[in-house]
């Protein structure tokens, strides 16, 4: 089996994380799938970001360190599912935004979180030392399409978003 990604790996610019984490394969307990979507969020230059206006409660968990889990609830039933980005005391997080899963498509942050059953008791999972919830460092090799963010209504220009071609 693969080698897991490590702390340095999501220890760097959320944007490069977010294109690199294409390919690669999420595990949670027996089920896995391949990254085909993520978007990337920064507090300093983002006012689309939870933590743009600074810690609070929620987003606490994206100022700490890198590689670790950040789960919300949005829409009053949907949980997504990131991952925190960059040095410890800066706020940014990748949100996985889609997954090949036996070769279905769960496309949509909420729909594969909601397959996976993942949901706010998976929130501040060290993913680099947890057995239950993890990302392997596997090779998929995708032509990756770069695109403006969606379902946000501020920051929508900017090009976050990233699409492997299936």
């Amino acid at each position: 089996m693969s080698n897991r990604l490590s702390r340095d790996f999501f220890n760097r610019n959320t944007i490069d994380v977010a294109k690199d984490l294409i390919g690669k394969t999420l595990v949670y307990g027996i089920k896995h799938g391949i990254i085909t979507e993520t978007e990337a969020y920064r507090s300093i230059d983002d006012a689309a970001c939870h933590a743009s206006r600074g810690k609070t409660p929620r987003t606490e968990v994206m100022f700490g360190q890198p590689g670790v889990s950040y789960v919300y609830f949005i829409y009053g039933m949907y949980h997504c599912l990131n991952i925190v980005t960059e040095p410890e005391g800066f706020a940014a997080a990748v949100l996985i935004r889609g997954l090949l899963i036996d070769d279905t498509h769960q496309n949509g942050p909420g729909k594969l979180c909601r397959y996976l059953q993942i949901d706010k008791r998976h929130n501040a999972i060290d993913m680099i030392n947890s057995s239950e919830l993890f990302i392997l460092d596997t090779v998929n090799q995708f032509e990756i399409s770069v695109t403006p963010r969606i379902g946000i209504s501020v920051a929508t220009e900017l090009p976050w978003r990233f699409v492997a071609k299936l």
